[in-house]
């Protein structure tokens, strides 16, 4: 914006701008010297100058008549000279020409690229192809932390999957033999990290711990012991993904409660819920920012990548599932959203304080909840599980594999994944330099696994007060 002048005229004041630019071209010459503050004497000024070239004009020509030259004589001396402008115009032109063909010729062959780009940012004064990233700072230059690319970031050391039955394949099929039995973590080789692992070339490998029945409270408990997922972390995993919280929240006891009802006359049973399932998610919420930083102590250089739960019905749904009316479809939907909300902003304050205070690594969140659309449970072709009814004595049991994603349903879920490996957070990413300069294939390889023996399956069941005391592994199915 302009300012107004001095004088207390009200002219406005020129904006500057440097010499040929689209601002002088667009304006006469007479308003480039107007305005509150004047330039070479105002129009007073002008005039004069004017005047004075007028007067010049008419001695010029008073010595072109003592000269003898004449009007066609100058006329014809000007015409001569034009010819000889235009070619070098032309010249001009087609070096420019040449020297931008010689630009792009070489950007693409490396031996010349780096001497002809410097030359190029030289003569154009600082007119440079951009980097992806800004150049290294004279601070970070002596910082112990190395800037990294986000896919670089993820792959120098291990990586290790953590989570619960979601995160394990349960219900995908082809189960490790070990982990398929009641109490097992139901470990299928569909899983999403070990599609992760395959499209990735890790210096390191996977330590797959996922385990089906799992919750955060059960992680914190069991810090130390040879059942813990987190003992698996270790300094030289560069890569953590961690789903948690579906039987935190008991996902399938609400879901037990929903459909084994008569529902003409226990339609508000599913509902009833919500008051028990708050309390629930404070709780959790509480848990799962304790599990990160039990994470981050034991990798401060990994990026671990938390994932939310995918949608379970459609957004709109057409009918009744099962018992499950369509306004339950919508509530149970709203609760995986809140569910989903309580993880995300529980990621986006740890990792502030991680970007925050300038330390390595990071923490991120992955949006799943779409990850299913259109291929939900009641869909022809569904990538969920449906609900699966087991006999259990006098009543029914919901199986564990009710509701969780398929082989097609975790190909989607690790295309999430893959997408926040590659793509990164909105932030960049530092990895210590020391660790760095300590990764080998024989250290990687001693730390994967961690100090104890691998998990087996989840702790014994324990029966929380307002659930059944069925609601263990088999129950939560999680």
């Amino acid at each position: 914006m302009s300012e107004r002048g001095d004088d207390g005229s009200g002219a406005e004041v020129p904006e500057n701008h440097p010499p040929g630019s689209p601002a002088d071209d667009a304006r006469p010459d007479d308003e480039a010297r107007s305005g509150g503050h004047p330039i070479d004497g105002g129009e007073a000024g002008g005039d004069a100058e004017r005047a004075g070239e007028g007067a010049r004009a008419t001695d010029e020509s008073g010595e072109s008549g003592e000269t003898g030259e004449t009007d066609d004589d100058a006329r014809a001396d000007g015409a001569a000279r034009r010819p000889r402008g235009r070619r070098r115009a032309r010249i001009a032109l087609v070096g420019s020409a040449v020297l931008v063909l010689a630009l792009i010729v070489t950007l693409v062959v490396p031996p010349a690229r780096d001497g002809l780009v410097n030359l190029w940012c030289e003569a154009t004064d600082g007119v440079c192809p951009v980097e992806e990233l800004p150049p290294i700072t004279d601070d970070e230059e002596t910082d112990p932390r190395v800037r990294m690319e986000p896919e670089d970031a993820a792959l120098w050391g291990n990586y290790v999957a953590l989570g619960d039955s979601y995160s394990s394949g349960d219900g995908a099929g082809d189960y490790e033999p070990a982990t398929a039995e009641a109490g097992g973590c139901w470990r299928s080789e569909h899983a999403y990290s070990r599609l992760i692992e395959q499209e990735f070339d890790f210096t390191g490998a996977l330590g797959f711990y996922a385990c089906s029945g799992h919750r955060a409270t059960h992680m914190l408990e069991q810090v130390g012991t040879p059942e813990s997922q987190i003992e698996r972390v270790t300094e030289h995993t560069s890569l953590v993904t961690l789903g948690i919280g579906g039987n935190d929240l008991g996902f399938i006891p609400v879901l037990r409660t929903c459909i084994v009802r008569m529902p003409l006359l226990e339609n508000g049973a599913c509902q009833a819920q919500e008051g028990e399932i708050g309390r629930r998610l404070d709780a959790f919420e509480e848990d799962l920012g304790t599990v990160l930083r039990e994470i981050r102590d034991r990798a401060p250089d990994a990026r671990v990548l938390v994932l939310g739960y995918p949608r379970l019905f459609p957004e709109e749904p057409q009918g009744m599932y099962y018992t499950l009316t369509v306004s339950d479809q919508q509530w149970l939907n709203e609760i995986g959203r809140d569910l989903n909300d309580r993880i995300r902003d529980v990621v986006y304050e740890v990792d502030s304080h991680v970007y925050g205070g300038r330390r390595s690594g990071s923490v991120e969140y992955v949006n799943t909840f779409s990850a299913l659309s259109g291929y939900e449970v009641s869909a022809d072709e569904s990538w969920l599980n449906g609900i699966v009814l087991d006999q259990l004595g006098e009543g029914l049991r919901v199986d564990r594999a009710s509701f969780h994603p398929t082989a097609q349903g975790h190909m989607s879920i690790a295309d999430r994944i893959r997408r926040q490996i590659e793509e990164g957070p909105e932030r960049v990413i530092y990895v210590s330099r020391e660790t760095l300069a300590s990764v080998n294939d024989d250290r990687l390889a001693a730390e994967l696994g961690g100090p104890l023996a691998p998990v087996i399956g989840p702790p014994a069941p324990t029966a929380a007060p307002s659930e059944s005391p069925e609601a263990g592994n088999e129950a939560d199915g999680g």
